[in-house]
């Protein structure tokens, strides 16, 4: 729940949400529409290319937002990372430079940027904390990514210096919960196990059973943060806080990806066999955000425990699998 200071706040405000059509930024466009917020503006790919510095401009002129959440972004798993570093890394720096600029030029009154958990260096202790997101380089596979969402936090702080831009950013958690990716070629962990667990489940119960095979050796832990937390925390910071440094975003502690296997295996009631391919990475070896100074500086803290979510998760996706057979 929204406090109401932050729900009367809102309702005033004309909002342009960059990649509002998305998996988060559906969910924060439909918590402003239910508290009553009547000017949200969504620009969609087709209309507005964010690469090119014409369109940006054009967005701007047409919607004269006064705060900008900028959520668009080309992502993905490993794989997916690995196939596209060069895309991942032009695509998210290109847009985001420009449209942080142009916010400037407009006078947007504030502007909240998303980073990424991928911008950490590859051996941060954790749990990661924000004084430590320069001391060294980024996990390999996706460190284009990472560093590219990474240079828009030094473009706010910059602009703050030099020019008084009121810009934040925001570091989250791998995401999860309805309207997720679960296209298994781009597709992050939790989606991609539950699609894999569930077609599998399918298939042995047609009489052609397989094995489930999974990335990696299972060690690798991660944090999730289900997407209605993310999306009422974000509303919360625009809100609250105005700082230059940037805030994570966390979920409510890590898990080896081999235990949220077999928790989504045993949800979905999959009773065959994992096999781990251990020719293909495990990526980081471990992510857990230390959140305390989201709870200290606008008091947001996750809400939604993991078999919580997960159970959501798989409701929403099976009800999709009906409607699209």
């Amino acid at each position: 729940m929204l406090p109401k200071d932050t729900i009367d706040f809102w309702k005033r405000k004309r909002v342009l949400i960059t990649g509002g059509a998305g998996f988060l930024g559906s969910h924060i466009v439909d918590i402003l529409k239910t508290i009553g917020c009547k000017e949200i503006f969504v620009p969609r790919s087709k209309d507005y290319d964010l690469r090119e510095q014409s369109a940006v401009k054009r967005m701007y002129e047409d919607f004269s937002p006064e705060i900008v959440i900028h959520l668009a972004s080309v992502v993905g798993g490993i794989g997916a990372n690995q196939k596209f570093p060069g895309k991942f890394f032009y695509d998210n720096a290109i847009m985001g430079i420009q449209v942080i600029e142009f916010a400037r030029r407009f006078g947007v009154e504030k502007f909240v940027c998303i980073g990424t958990v991928c911008s950490y260096p590859k051996y941060t202790p954790i749990p990661f904390r924000e004084e430590d997101l320069w001391n060294g380089y980024p996990e390999e596979t996706n460190a284009p990514y990472g560093l590219a969402k990474k240079m828009l936090l030094v473009q706010l702080q910059a602009y703050r210096k030099e020019y008084g831009f009121k810009g934040i950013y925001l570091i989250l958690t791998n995401l999860y919960g309805p309207r997720d990716n679960f296209d298994l070629e781009t597709s992050h962990v939790i989606p991609a196990l539950i699609r894999k667990f569930i077609e599998a489940k399918e298939a042995m119960e047609k009489g052609n059973p397989h094995p489930v095979v999974l990335w990696g050796t299972g060690k690798a832990t991660r944090e999730f943060l289900y997407v209605e937390d993310a999306a009422e925390g974000i509303l919360i910071a625009t809100h609250k806080y105005d700082g230059a440094d940037p805030v994570n975003m966390g979920g409510m502690g890590e898990i080896s990806i081999k235990d949220l296997a077999q928790m989504i295996k045993e949800m979905v009631r999959y009773k065959g066999e994992i096999i781990w391919d251990t020719s293909k990475p495990d990526g980081q070896p471990r992510r857990c955000l230390d959140s305390s100074k989201a709870l200290k500086l606008f008091g947001w803290k996750a809400a939604t425990p993991l078999e919580v979510g997960l159970r959501k998760t798989i409701e929403w996706y099976l009800q999709q699998r009906k409607r699209e057979k």
